[in-house]
């Protein structure tokens, strides 16, 4: 997935009977540091990630732990690429969900202004 600057990325998480939505866009690129806002059930967070680095992804747990304490589904976003030409950011998403309880849906990309 490529997203351009302000370029907001919502993916409908759904488990249960519940729907969260998750929401991602990067803000600044400097020094080869990406800046990414992100929110998941209208909680938000900031993260800078790199690309050639140890900070190249961060974990998204998608439920509370409970009974599943060692097997709790999660999302993993992966900062992959910068286009300096396009001035986009690549990403890779992983889901980490062994019992299948999960259901991503993509929803419209949209650029905020």
């Amino acid at each position: 997935m490529s997203l351009k600057k302000d370029e907001q990325k919502k993916i409908l998480v759904k488990y249960d009977n519940k729907e969260k939505i998750f929401k991602l866009k990067w803000t600044l690129y400097k020094n080869g540091g990406l800046v990414i806002s992100r929110s998941y059930d209208r909680v938000p967070a900031q993260n800078v990630l790199y690309l050639r680095h140890k900070n190249q992804s961060f974990r998204l747990e998608l439920k509370t732990r409970g009974a599943d304490f060692y097997n709790v589904p999660y999302i993993l976003v992966k900062f992959k690429e910068f286009d300096q030409k396009k001035q986009e950011a690549l990403f890779e998403i992983f889901l980490s969900d062994d019992k299948k309880q999960i259901v991503l849906e993509d929803l419209k990309t949209l650029k905020e202004g």
